[in-house]
């Protein structure tokens, strides 16, 4: 009987294990990129670390309830306070996990540090992406195009992905090539990804940001070959296909793409893919730079005292030399002696009272 039970729970979790399995398709366990597969090898180590914690104090549960139930003439011991081997084994085992997780850590750390290029004998495609509300925008500044919720490059090729936001703070994500990485306003986080085989992936954002954010998904395609992907850009430039293509890229542009209905009870739609046939060279750090402080005017001080005057782009602009002051105006630490003999006189006057 016990062993019929046995046989039956084995296959039932089986089943499970199976079933869970293959809902694994398409994510961090179905890796197709150098850097996926090593973070899912990653990802096995330390699960298998710490079963070797689960495990045991699953099965010793089970054994003492059935060891010690009612009925067995197992020794009574209430003064009991000490055993050896137990201190020894609850000690030594986390001991060893722990140093065993750090030297993985730290070799990992290293290994699949986002901002360290991909060792290939191919040189990396530069990529530079804006996370807006709520969609994915993609320049490729040495090939002057941009699309719109759609990544392509070649497989086998290196990608360095500069990141930064319009906005909001948001995630780029491609599950089955790697690491996530941030997206932040004023600022620029790096990434280096690559796909071993072609192929469409699916990339998202992995931090919530707002009404819009279940539309914002892109397809990441891997192109057979370098010849293909180039045949892809070259198309894009001359506007052969399929897609909104909106031309050039610049400061205009840009600010129409970047708009949004902030009415929160507007029903946000996913953007449609949509190609830029030409682009302003720097209209990415343009746009990371104007959420810098001295980056452009600001219009509430404009005119003003207050306004800023590294502004202009004159650091001595309004300043006054070292040296120069004008009439009837003290120096700095100075101070006239008929004044300071006056001030002295009433505070001592006032020290007599």
């Amino acid at each position: 009987m016990i062993l019929l039970l046995t046989r039956i729970l084995s296959k039932v979790a089986l089943a499970l294990m199976v079933g869970l399995l293959a809902g694994c398709q398409g994510g961090v366990l179905d890796p197709k990129g150098q850097v996926g597969i090593e973070e899912k090898q990653l990802i096995i180590v330390a699960t298998l670390l710490m079963l070797l914690v689960v495990i045991p104090v699953i099965f010793m549960t089970l054994y003492f309830a059935w060891k010690y139930r009612e009925g067995r003439d197992e020794i009574y011991e209430p003064k009991w306070s000490h055993s050896t081997k137990i201190e020894t084994i609850v000690w030594a085992i986390p001991i060893v996990i722990v140093i065993i997780l750090f030297v993985i850590t730290w070799k990992s750390t290293h290994a699949l540090d986002p901002y360290k290029p991909l060792k290939s004998d191919k040189d990396h495609i530069n990529v530079q992406v804006v996370s807006m509300n709520w969609k994915w925008l993609f320049i490729y500044p040495d090939l002057g195009i941009a699309s719109v919720n759609e990544l392509r490059f070649p497989a086998n090729v290196p990608v360095a992905f500069q990141i930064s936001s319009e906005g909001t703070m948001n995630s780029f994500f491609i599950p089955q090539l790697g690491s996530q990485i941030y997206s932040m306003a004023g600022m620029v986080t790096k990434l280096h990804l690559i796909a071993n085989e072609p192929g469409t992936f699916k990339g998202i954002s992995a931090n919530y940001s707002g009404p819009g954010f279940t539309g914002m998904k892109f397809n990441a395609i891997a192109e057979p070959t370098e010849e293909d992907f180039y045949k892809w850009v070259e198309g894009v430039k001359a506007g052969s296909h399929d897609v909104i293509n909106n031309g050039v890229l610049n400061q205009i542009s840009y600010d129409k793409l970047a708009e949004y209905d902030a009415d929160p009870h507007h029903k946000h739609e996913a953007t449609p893919v949509q190609y830029y046939n030409s682009i302003e060279p720097s209209i990415f750090m343009d746009n990371v730079m104007k959420f810098m402080k001295d980056h452009g005017q600001v219009e509430l001080l404009k005119g003003t005292s207050f306004e800023p005057k590294m502004i202009h782009g004159d650091s001595n602009h309004g300043e006054m030399k070292h040296g120069e002051m004008k009439h009837g105006e003290m120096n700095h630490g100075e101070m006239n002696h008929e004044a300071s003999e006056h001030s002295s006189h009433e505070m001592h006057t006032g020290e007599d009272k």
